[in-house]
């Protein structure tokens, strides 16, 4: 795993967590404490992908980026951006969920929205919203098309002020259970 790190114009690539505690070292403004090296070497070592950014002083940042590309102009080319893959329960992570959402494959398909409905509170007479979750199984063509079937369903039958999310967000999951008969 290789780190990409920038500070306004200074950037470098990386392969080891000494090289990137020595670039940090040789940028005046930045104070490389032992808490800051401890947490780089954790962040390093683990599991997460996503971009972490370190505090300079107010409003100025530099980033840290994980990657498997292999050196600065795959980087660059994007060629080293990890892919989601299929979980132990079928469901996608990371950016395939977008990719598999307009995949056309007809068959049956599990939805499950968190959205947001408005309700009324009996005690006061107003409304409020409620987080509220709500799981179907449906035929469809992908997965776009089980979203929006759930959701129709669901506007026909609550508060017309209830709030549903994005089909590409982490408030929709679907998966396919199998073809039709």
């Amino acid at each position: 795993m290789n780190l990409y790190i920038r500070y306004f114009n200074n950037e470098t690539f990386v392969s080891s967590v000494e090289e990137a505690i020595g670039f940090l070292r040789s940028i005046p403004e930045i104070n490389v404490t032992p808490e800051l090296e401890a947490d780089l070497r954790e962040y390093a070592g683990s599991d997460v992908m996503f971009p972490k950014r370190y505090k300079v002083r107010s409003h100025v940042y530099f980033i840290v980026i994980k990657t498997i590309a292999a050196n600065m102009a795959d980087f660059k080319a994007k060629k080293g951006v990890r892919q989601g893959g299929k979980k132990e329960d079928g469901r996608y992570e990371g950016d395939s969920v977008v990719a598999r959402l307009n995949e056309n494959h007809p068959g049956w398909y599990e939805g499950e929205v968190n959205f947001k409905r408005v309700v009324l509170v009996p005690s006061t007479g107003k409304h409020e919203y409620r987080d509220t979750t709500f799981v179907a199984d449906c035929k469809a063509n992908s997965g776009i098309d089980c979203y929006n079937r759930i959701v129709d369903y669901l506007r026909e039958r609550v508060d017309y002020r209830s709030q549903f999310p994005s089909a590409k967000g982490k408030n929709f999951q679907f998966h396919y259970l199998g073809m039709w008969k």
